[in-house]
């Protein structure tokens, strides 16, 4: 250790001085030291692989594969939302419309949910407090970063059939170019039938992508800025190059064909056979369409020690998912439990799916009404006596890009769950900012569970910044915190997560539902 190093243990309370480098080794969990050297006081959290004996680690590994299975079910919200209300079903959750149906009166142990234009959901278990006690509230994003098909897509060019696209949320739009691309969605046809659509997952399908300009004649293009290499208006997918041969009515295009030319559009409407036949669909059928354009392929695990993975959606689903398990583990709260997993966070919580909209506060009433317990003053009470956590990811620390970030004050990779007090953009502009107390709670009963968690700011500050949820449910008088899991190459196509820190996101939720509010 560099001479005048001095350790304090932050349970212990002992110093040391060393003037000699040292190797130290804990065995203490969640044990966390304070550093001082050259004037500069820093605090440091153990790694949470180093934390775990056998049994946890092979929980972590076990917990991390039906995450994996959980992200290549649903790659978008609609797909998230059969998934989540498929597990819950069996875990003997009930539709509220169908309680609301058989006025059934709603008791301590009772769990229902309701599903919001099949993009949002809310789930509650009843505990055995009364409601205006508050509740203890999980809440994620489903929504990602992807490519949107516009609403009049399909054109041709160079002989190439294209899928017109306007690009959702924060990305870089440079880094979707020349990757595989899988086409997920719906399309609702004026009769009311809804054809699904999945294309580019299974190993037989085809998949779509986005040229680039060849590296020889990029001279250009290599000027520009980052923002500016590749347009919005230039993210089109390209989905099919061979022309189909049609009858000539006209005489030009007679002509055409018989000099060997491809008539007009013929790309395209070789396309437009093609979902004709397999999905019974016409072209103005995009009009009522949600096709949502991803990258292909399954989740996988990254490293030689398969400690972390590698997808698609991390954000936020890496939250959404212990979220979700945590709920189902904790069958008999005291407080009722909640979970809320939403849509158009990444475009700012807006619309009639997002967090912004009353349907949390619709499904809430009409919970307390089949429990008995409604009246105005109850559900305001049930609100502002409520804690929360806002389940979002926060950025990992990536040595790579070291500049961006404080490290003082960063998640890393393995470093556990991590807690972001506040969020926002350079004043903290937008941002919510939990109490003390509120945090001094959490860490208690964390302790108490020995839970693994650390604290982050998102990067530098006037770097940039982000918003979560977290402020539209503090507007309720409520006690929120940001709390998630670090992510590396966030926003990108492809983001990386640590196994470790997906545990014990679930683990810290768990004991967060069981806890007692008592500050």
């Amino acid at each position: 250790m560099v001479s005048g190093l001095r350790i304090k243990s932050g349970r212990c309370g002992e110093y040391t001085n060393k003037t000699e480098m040292a190797v130290l080794k804990y065995k203490e969990q969640n044990l966390i030291l304070y550093i001082e050297t050259g004037g500069i006081r820093t605090m440091e959290h153990k790694n949470t692989w180093l934390l775990y004996d056998e049994k946890l680690t092979k929980e972590a590994y076990d917990f991390a594969e039906g995450y994996k299975d959980f992200l290549n079910r649903g790659k978008t919200e609609r797909e998230c939302i059969d998934e989540i209300v498929y597990q819950i079903e069996k875990a003997g959750f009930c539709e509220l419309e169908e309680a609301i149906s058989a006025k059934k009166e709603l008791k301590a142990g009772d769990k229902v949910y309701h599903v919001h234009m099949n993009k949002s959901i809310a789930m509650f278990t009843i505990g055995t407090k009364p409601m205006e006690e508050g509740m203890n509230i999980l809440g994620a994003h489903i929504d990602s970063p992807r490519l949107d098909v516009k609403q009049n897509p399909l054109y041709e060019d160079g002989g190439f059939a294209y899928l017109d696209t306007h690009y959702y949320g924060g990305v870089k739009k440079y880094q979707w170019v020349t990757l595989p691309l899988a086409l997920h969605g719906v399309v609702v046809k004026k009769d009311g039938t809804t054809v699904e659509l999945n294309v580019g997952e299974d190993e037989d399908d085809p998949v779509f992508f986005i040229s680039d300009l060849l590296i020889h004649l990029a001279s250009e293009q290599m000027e520009k800025k980052a923002a500016k290499v590749i347009e919005g208006e230039a993210l089109d997918i390209i989905v099919g190059n061979r022309p189909i041969l049609i009858e000539p009515e006209k005489e030009e295009e007679k002509r055409e064909a018989e000099a060997g030319k491809a008539a007009k559009d013929a790309v395209t409407k070789g396309i437009l056979a093609i979902l004709k036949e397999q999905y019974d669909m016409e072209e103005d059928d995009f009009v009522s369409a949600e096709l949502e354009v991803v990258p292909a392929g399954k989740a996988r695990d990254a490293g030689f020690d398969r400690s972390m993975i590698l997808a698609y959606g991390h954000d936020d689903r890496v939250c959404a998912y212990p979220s979700l398990k945590a709920l189902l583990k904790v069958e008999a709260p005291e407080r009722t439990t909640c979970c809320i997993l939403v849509d158009k966070e990444e475009i700012g919580s807006v619309g009639a799916t997002g967090m912004q909209s009353k349907f949390f506060e619709n499904a809430l009433v009409e919970t307390m009404v089949l429990a008995g317990q409604y009246s105005e003053l109850a559900y305001r009470r049930c609100l502002s006596n409520s804690c929360m956590l806002s389940s979002d990811v926060s950025s990992a620390y990536d040595p790579s890009y070291a500049s961006s970030f404080d490290k003082k004050n960063v998640a890393f990779l393995g470093g556990g769950m991590v807690f972001n007090k506040f969020t926002g953009a350079r004043g903290k502009s937008g941002s919510n900012d939990a109490n003390a107390e509120y945090i001094a709670y959490l860490r208690r009963i964390l302790d108490a569970e020995n839970v693994n968690f650390q604290t982050a700011e998102l990067g530098k500050v006037d770097l940039g910044g982000g918003g979560t949820i977290a402020y539209i449910l503090a507007l309720y008088g409520m006690n929120v915190i940001d709390s998630g899991v670090p992510v590396l190459s966030m926003h990108g196509p492809w983001e990386t997560i640590s196994k470790a820190d997906l545990y014990e996101a679930m683990r810290g939720y768990v004991a967060f539902l069981q806890g007692e509010k008592n500050f």
